[in-house]
C-alpha cells in the first residue's frame, strides 16, 4: 500500500501566549461545518499547489481556503506558505461577496508574526 504523503501540511498560527484563533474559531462550530472546512484544508494540504474554486491568492501573500457550508452559507480560511506547511492564520464566515479587507489585514498582521 502506497502511502500518499502531504505536499503542505497545515498548522495553526499561534499567538504569543499560546492561543490558536482557527483552532478556537473551529471548535465553536458544529461538527458537519468542521468536517466540510478540515475536508477542504486537507485537499489543499495534498493537493498543493492546487486555484480556483478551492483556493485563491489574495494580497500580500495570502491565500484564502473557500469553503461552501449547507444552507448556503460560506467559510473561509486565510494562510500563508512556509517553505514546509501553510500556516491557518484566520477563520470566518463570509457574509458579502468580497473577502473584507480587515479579515486580510488581520491575517496579514498575523502572518508577519510568523515570519520575524
Amino acid at each position: 500500500m502506497t502511502t500518499r504523503l502531504k505536499r503542505l501540511p497545515a498548522r495553526f498560527y499561534r499567538t504569543d501566549s499560546g492561543r490558536e484563533p482557527v483552532r478556537e474559531w473551529l471548535k465553536g462550530l458544529d461538527a458537519s461545518d468542521r468536517k466540510v472546512i478540515g475536508e477542504d484544508i486537507k485537499d489543499v494540504e495534498f493537493s498543493w499547489p492546487i486555484g480556483m474554486p478551492l483556493v485563491r491568492a489574495l494580497d500580500h501573500g495570502i491565500w484564502e481556503v473557500r469553503s461552501s457550508l449547507a444552507r448556503g452559507r460560506i467559510a473561509r480560511v486565510l494562510f500563508c506558505v512556509e517553505p514546509d506547511c501553510m500556516v491557518l492564520l484566520h477563520g470566518f464566515m463570509k457574509k458579502t461577496q468580497k473577502t473584507p479587507q480587515q479579515e486580510i489585514d488581520l491575517a496579514i498582521k498575523r502572518m508577519k508574526g510568523v515570519r520575524r
